[in-house]
């Protein structure tokens, strides 16, 4: 049963302010005429008032015995009644009918309607409706709740609320299964029954292979996942549709898929049994199309980048050879004007050549296929070994285009048409074949002239090679989406309609304190920006931090804030003070004071409940949070199998019960006093560090910067140390597409509007998401030489940081778009889309749509404004360096707790990888909300003392203390000791 504790049913809170029971509990003149008509003597009074101000707070009559003390006496104080005891409210709440005449009376005066069949009524109708959309029993709840606030009705038990929720979801649930099993055909039940059959080692039952991920791209293994991937779509041509499955269910539904096995399958219910398994064929089919496209995109880069590679090493292999072609020329050009006339000059010429002009004329044609940073000639080579699995890749992929040009659609169909053709050449006469869409440096090749007038024939090898060159880079800027995809679908189906954003956008705009209207929205910008660059040209003379030597900027080191000077002295004081604990005690102590495990509930709702859920929890939290493996867990916690400690993980919890749980600890550290000398709330940090993988897995990928294998864990942590929000993504994916997901998937209490990031969020386009989200970029700046200014007004002049804008802005392009980029904006706002689904779009210049270059429009002119703040202000550079450092200080925290498996990530399953990311976040942000406790009353009792403790010296502090921590050695899970509470109502400085 849901804890009343996880909804919003409303209930008495444990401590009441002062300030609280006179804002909530004060009765009003009308209140106080009310009571004097319907209560004569003073226990009748009291007692009246206590109900009609709880039925105000709560929307339900509690009894007497439920109502704190302290309200009780704040009334008797109020209403001049504090010789009434509680005996006589008792004695008066038991009197015949006065508890129902008191309520109707109240009802009345307060237009509330009882509870009746109009309430169950409602109740069933909210909660169905809620159970289309939410699984959890507490989400369900709390919209019935609010549904019965809004229509005035008392509130029922939470009992009734819960057991009638949970009947809903069961028969929404039913429906769902009803309408995805009903189509299903004999043959295909028994192709089912026949996946559940378990097969003898080492075969793997259908079930299994249904579950299968990629491994290390090698051909081999691309060549088998792709034989996966052809047998999921033989499958899903035959399962019905899940579209009517809204997606928040669906994805419930799949995360129970993936933790069941065989056995488990077979004991469940006919119906639920069989749309499981449609569900999760389809969810596979979009997850490997997915992964098919990664494998293709990969592939090629490969191919390019080794081609690139190659250039190089012939560049420095015949740099010797171009030095002679070059000595050969000017022998010749001697030769030519040392001649008296032409056939003298011919003679002169003819012995000047050092080879036989064929030669030279073969050496000479060699040179220039490649000048020009030509690499596409060395490609052919590793295509031909790469080309059965890109044209296989090819073929899997249901490729549209989102506009209306069809030519490289065409194209891709010619291809595939002719993949078994050995030909040089193949004829594209009498075709509908474009070929307007080659780009220049490829046609010299493809068609053996620069022209493409009167083409016939190509070369099938190059021709090929560019349309895959093409297909990758159209898949990557969105112009080409992949059908029953994911992350390559048509980004343009998740966008709001138009009459929505027609509704929404002036509103939004006056939110934001954005022009909406295309002529004012760039006024605007034009006028800031031009602001902007006068005030920081006016103060550059003064600005001791930046010169400007002809048009390059060289940006001074700033000096280092000093430190206070007992700062040292408290912190070294302060660690040897802390008390030494162990992971597990803090994991214990500060789960505690959550109770988190309650968040984890079976992933089906309806599973029996695990013996001892908080002792299971905590151990799977230490299993996978700090790396230790289901089998070096069970070694170390006593009583405890390593199956126990993986079955939990697999059944119990998901990346977004662990984002839940995140929050809850976010909002609990919020409540300390401490963090606040650190930071407002109002910024944070993004950034990346290296986690290592096994290479067995398609996420993992060889770093260049990090080195070795491993993938990208990519946080959000706020200025106050605590991080908000953490994804897991591939080495090569450009991190700044992540960079706006953190604040935007943000569900704490504390909301930053500033981001701060490493070199990576210098993007155009994502300054330009960014500000039309409402989010302040404000990145740390690296190569600021390379980083192009840009002017308002092409003809204003600065008389001294005008070397510095080479380029103006083309506002009609900010015009002309500004309302498909204020769309993008609202979808994501309204949840439909994320940012760093767009910003993948984005990333890459399309020649078919121009939104790219209106996003990288837009931001030219925010990063302009940046730049510009970014030299002319010392103190926001100190401030950026600040908060990244602190960025840099995380990693190294979580690194620190994640010790196990010498910090190798050892699952080879990709949601299991993000989980464990998450769960490692999870811990360290209850070992930094444990710091902070610890801290907070040892900084006291210090105080006390007569330490020199004041703002300055606990701005100076962090949490991220490690040195009072014992990783390793033998762990005992007491659950039994008592955890004193937290104290987070502590005041170090009075």
């Amino acid at each position: 049963m849901s804890s009343i504790h996880e909804t919003a049913y409303p209930r008495f809170k444990p401590e009441l302010t002062q300030r609280e029971l006179e804002d909530v509990y004060t009765p009003s003149d009308d209140d106080y005429k009310f009571v004097r008509r319907h209560a004569r003597t003073e226990p009748a009074r009291l007692y009246f008032v206590l109900l009609l101000k709880t039925v105000q707070k709560l929307g339900y009559f509690p009894l007497i015995e439920e109502v704190p003390i302290t309200i009780v006496s704040f009334l008797g104080k109020v209403l001049g009644t504090r010789s009434v005891a509680e005996k006589d409210l008792k004695a008066e709440e038991k009197r015949p009918n006065s508890r129902q005449r008191c309520m109707e009376a109240i009802r009345t005066y307060l237009k509330i309607r009882p509870i009746n069949d109009g309430t169950y009524s409602a109740i069933q109708d909210a909660a169905t409706e809620a159970a289309q959309t939410k699984h959890e029993l507490a989400d369900i709840i709390n919209i019935v709740i609010e549904e019965l606030v809004r229509q005035r009705f008392e509130l029922p038990a939470f009992s009734t609320l819960h057991r009638r929720a949970l009947k809903a979801r069961s028969e929404v649930n039913d429906r769902f299964f009803q309408s995805l099993v009903e189509p299903l055909t004999v043959p295909i039940i028994a192709r089912f029954d026949a996946m559940l059959v378990l097969a003898a080692p080492p075969a793997i039952s259908g079930w299994q292979q249904l579950k299968q991920d990629p491994k290390k791209p090698t051909n081999t293994e691309v060549r088998q996942y792709l034989e996966h991937v052809q047998w999921l779509k033989g499958w899903a041509t035959q399962l019905p549709v899940i579209s009517h499955i809204p997606v928040v269910k669906r994805n419930q539904f799949v995360h129970e898929a993936r933790a069941l096995d065989v056995s488990d399958m077979k004991a469940l219910k006919h119906n639920k049994r069989y749309a499981l398994m449609v569900l999760l064929f389809h969810a596979q089919l979009s997850k490997s199309l997915d992964d098919a496209v990664e494998m293709f995109i990969r592939k090629l880069r490969k191919i390019h980048s080794g081609a690139e590679e190659q250039l190089r090493r012939y560049y420095l292999e015949h740099q010797k050879r171009a030095e002679k072609l070059i000595i050969q020329l000017r022998d010749v050009l001697e030769a030519y004007f040392e001649g008296d006339t032409d056939e003298d000059k011919g003679v002169r010429i003819a012995a000047a050549f050092h080879d036989e002009p064929g030669n030279l004329l073969v050496e000479c044609d060699e040179h220039i296929a490649y000048a020009g940073n030509n690499y596409l000639p060395f490609m052919l080579t590793p295509y031909q070994v790469q080309r059965p699995l890109l044209l296989n890749c090819l073929s899997l992929l249901n490729l549209e285009s989102t506009s209306a040009d069809q030519s490289l659609i065409d194209a891709i169909r010619f291809v595939l048409a002719h993949r078994h053709s050995h030909r040089e050449s193949l004829s594209i006469a009498g075709t509908n074949i474009n070929l307007k869409w080659i780009p220049e440096k490829w046609r010299k090749l493809i068609t053996g002239q620069r022209s493409l007038e009167q083409v016939s024939e190509v070369s099938r090898k190059y021709f090929e090679l560019c349309v895959l060159t093409e297909t990758m880079q159209e898949l990557q800027s969105g112009d080409l989406y992949v059908a029953n995809s994911d992350q390559f679908s048509d980004y343009r189906t998740q966008l709001i309609e138009w009459d929505v954003y027609q509704a929404q956008v002036k509103e939004y705009g006056a939110m934001l304190g954005l022009q909406t209207e295309p002529k004012e929205f760039s006024a605007a910008l034009k006028k800031t920006l031009a602001t902007i660059a006068a005030a920081v040209d006016d103060g550059m003379p003064e600005n001791e931090h930046v010169d400007i030597v002809g048009n390059e900027l060289i940006l001074r080191k700033h000096a280092k804030d000093a430190k206070p000077e007992a700062l040292d002295k408290i912190d070294k004081i302060l660690t040897e003070r802390l008390p030494e604990k162990n992971i597990l005690d803090i994991l214990v102590e500060s789960e505690g004071w959550l109770d988190l495990h309650k968040l984890f509930g079976p992933l089906s709702g309806f599973d029996s409940k695990v013996d001892d859920p908080r002792r299971r929890f905590i151990t799977t939290l230490f299993c996978y949070g700090c790396n230790l493996g289901a089998t070096q867990t069970a070694r170390s916690v006593k009583d405890l199998s390593r199956k126990q400690v993986a079955w939990l993980n697999l059944h119990h919890i998901t990346e977004e019960r662990l984002e839940k749980a995140i929050v809850q600890v976010i909002n609990a550290y919020n409540k300390f006093l401490l963090p606040k000398y650190w930071g407002t709330g109002k910024s944070a940090s993004a950034d990346g560090t290296k986690w290592n993988m096994y290479e067995q897995n398609l996420l993992s990928e060889y770093h260049i910067r990090y080195g070795g294998y491993g993938g990208i864990g990519y946080y959000h942590v706020s200025d106050m140390y605590i991080a908000l929000f953490s994804h897991f993504i591939p080495c090569g994916v450009y991190e700044a597409i992540y960079i706006l997901d953190g604040l935007i998937k943000n569900e704490s209490e504390i909301q930053p509007d500033t981001l701060h990031g490493d070199t990576h969020a210098q993007s155009a386009p994502v300054f330009g998401l960014a500000y039309l989200l409402g989010i302040n970029l404000m990145p740390r700046i690296r190569n600021l030489k390379s980083l192009v200014f840009y002017k308002a007004d092409k003809g204003t002049r600065y008389e001294n940081i005008n070397g510095l804008f080479s380029e103006s802005i083309n506002w009609e392009l900010i015009e002309t778009h500004l309302p498909d980029m204020l769309r993008i904006a609202l979808s994501i706002k309204a949840g439909k889309i994320t940012p760093s689904t767009i910003l993948r779009r984005l990333g890459t210049a399309s020649r078919k749509n121009k939104l790219y270059f209106a996003f990288r429009e837009l931001g030219r002119v925010v990063r302009t404004e940046f730049l510009l703040k970014y030299i002319g202000d010392v103190e926001l550079r100190k401030t950026i360096q600040a908060a990244t450092n602190k960025s840099e200080e995380f990693n190294q925290f979580i690194k620190w707790l994640f010790f196990g498996n010498q910090g190798i990530i050892a699952e080879n399953v990709r949601h299991e990888q993000r989980k464990v990311v998450k769960y490692n976040q999870l811990v360290a942000n209850l070992a930094i909300l444990h710091n902070v406790e610890a801290m907070t009353g040892t900084l006291k009792e210090m105080q006390r003392e007569g330490y020199p403790i004041d703002e300055e010296i606990l701005a100076g502090l962090a949490p991220y203390r490690t040195e009072h921590i014992n990783r390793y050695g033998d762990y005992t899970l007491d659950l039994e000791r008592t955890v004193p509470p937290m104290n987070y109502k502590t005041k170090i400085l009075q």
